[in-house]
This record gives C-alpha cells, structure tokens and sequence, in this order.
C-alpha cells in the first residue's frame, strides 16, 4: 500500500486520501464517509508515509508500526482507541517494544491505534512489497552495427555524420 496518498491534516479527525490537485488546494477524499473537500496549503498535511514513531535507537515508519500491528493481531482489528490509557500502553508496548515513553504521548498511542483500524476496516493495509522488474537484457550489438559502411563512388567509407558527404 503506498502510504504516500493517505494524509492526516491538523484538526480534522481521521484519515483523507489524496484524489486530485487543483491550482491553490489538494483534493482529499475522506476514508470514513468518502466526502471529498479542498485541502489548502494553510493546513498542515503529513503524509502517512513521512511519519515516524520514535524509538530508543533509530525512528521507526509508521508504516513498520502498523505492519507490526496487522502481523501480531493476525489482521484483525486493535483495542479501542478510546480504551483506558494502561490499557493502550500496554498494548503499544507489546507492539513496539523499544517505543521511547517520554516522547510518545499517549495521544499519539491513540491517533495511530485509531488510523491502523480505519485502514484496516477499508482493507487499505497490503504490506506486499511490489515486484521489482529486471532490466532487459541488452543483446550484444554487431561490430557492423557499430560503424555502419557506406558505399560512395564506389568506395567504401565510414559514415561520422553529417560531415561525412
């Protein structure tokens, strides 16, 4: 799935996934009631696929978070995001075990347990990595094909362009 077409935009609830572009605003569709409105660029968008979560070593994607998600509850859905707040770290801690718990609110436990469950009801969450294509196999090119002979006047030259005549 490409994370990049599915945005978050500050203070609106849920998820939007990018439709179109016009000339001043970004057109999104809402995942929950499918309503589509202009995005402007005074409201902050962040893309799911920029997101990360922070971690004791290095950031993690949000995009490995919720892969973990969907793998460990064997595809099924998360706990309520609105559940008791003990109830959500210990959770998250089970999914993300080395998550860093000063930087990582509780919110933010919330807003992505609540984003894997509204992709996950849209069957938006294809973790499938896309098939690299081979480049073709180039056959080996004949030295006549290299530098092609002319006959003029009756003999025989290499052609370098248009000098050549």
């Amino acid at each position: 799935m490409d994370f990049t077409k599915i945005v978050s935009i500050s203070g609106k609830s849920g998820l939007f996934k990018v439709v179109s572009q016009s000339k001043n605003a970004v057109i999104v569709e809402s995942l929950t009631d499918q309503k589509r409105f202009p995005a402007f660029g005074h409201e902050k968008m962040s893309s799911l696929g920029e997101i990360s979560v922070f971690t004791t070593g290095e950031d993690l994607p949000l995009k490995d978070i919720l892969k973990a998600f969907h793998v460990k509850l064997e595809g099924k859905s998360a706990p309520d995001p609105k559940s008791n707040n003990t109830v959500l770290l210990n959770f998250f801690q089970e999914m993300v075990p080395d998550f860093d718990q000063e930087r990582v609110y509780i919110s933010d436990i919330r807003k992505m347990i609540s984003w894997y469950n509204m992709l996950l009801d849209q069957n938006l969450l294809d973790f499938t990595e896309p098939a690299e294509e081979k480049p073709a196999e180039t056959e080996p090119v004949a030295p006549e094909a290299v530098s092609p002979v002319s006959e003029i006047s009756g003999s025989t030259e290499a052609t370098a362009g248009p000098e050549a005549s």
